[in-house]
Parts: C-alpha cells; sequence; structure tokens
C-alpha cells in the first residue's frame, strides 16, 4: 500500500514538472498526452529509448536502400505503452518535433 502511494505521489510530481513547462505557454502536444494518459517517468523514458531504437534502425535501414518502412510501425505500436494510441501519439510527437523523421515514415503506414 505505502508503495503504491510512493509511486502516485512521484507520478504527481513528475506531472507537476511538466504541468510547469506547459504553462510557458508552449503548445506541446506530447507532453499533454503525458499528462493525460497517465505517464510517469520510467514510461516515458522507454518510450524515448524505443523511439531512438527505432529511429537508428530507420536510418540503418534507409542506408541499405530500403523503401518500405511498415514493419517499423508494427513494432512502434507493440512495444510502445498500451496507454497510448498509435495515431495521437504519431502526431503529438510531429507537433512536439520529436523523432519527425520516424514519425512522419511511421504515419504513412496508419
Amino acid at each position: 500500500m505505502i508503495n503504491e502511494l510512493l509511486k502516485r505521489i512521484e507520478r504527481l510530481e513528475y506531472h507537476e514538472r511538466l504541468l510547469v513547462d506547459l504553462l510557458q505557454g508552449s503548445n506541446k502536444l506530447f507532453t499533454k498526452l503525458i499528462i493525460s494518459k497517465n505517464l510517469d517517468e520510467s514510461e516515458v523514458k522507454e518510450f524515448h529509448r524505443i523511439c531512438e531504437n527505432l529511429n537508428n534502425k530507420m536510418e540503418n535501414q534507409k542506408a541499405e536502400g530500403f523503401l518500405y518502412f511498415h514493419p517499423l510501425l508494427k513494432e512502434f505500436s507493440a512495444k510502445i505503452s498500451p496507454k497510448l494510441d498509435i495515431s495521437e501519439t504519431i502526431h503529438a510527437c510531429i507537433e512536439e518535433n520529436l523523432y519527425v523523421d520516424l514519425m512522419l515514415e511511421l504515419r504513412k503506414y496508419l
């Protein structure tokens, strides 16, 4: 019970830091998505790790002459938090300028 309360407090503190950033007048859709989907900091770090790996994989595949990246969308869908909607997440990342090349490529296969 105490551990669950501590996790909830940590998540609230994390969301509070994000909200302060949002109050600066920015239109950060992915940050808003983090809060609305109640993701904790470790889930967001894992999301960024997944995107970094997929982005590197895409760049390597492009260098090898690949033109079709639908398997990357399947991998993205399978690995990110089930709390996140794929289409909404891709749109939010593009709007917040996160992993733009990857997200634009993934959006083609939605």
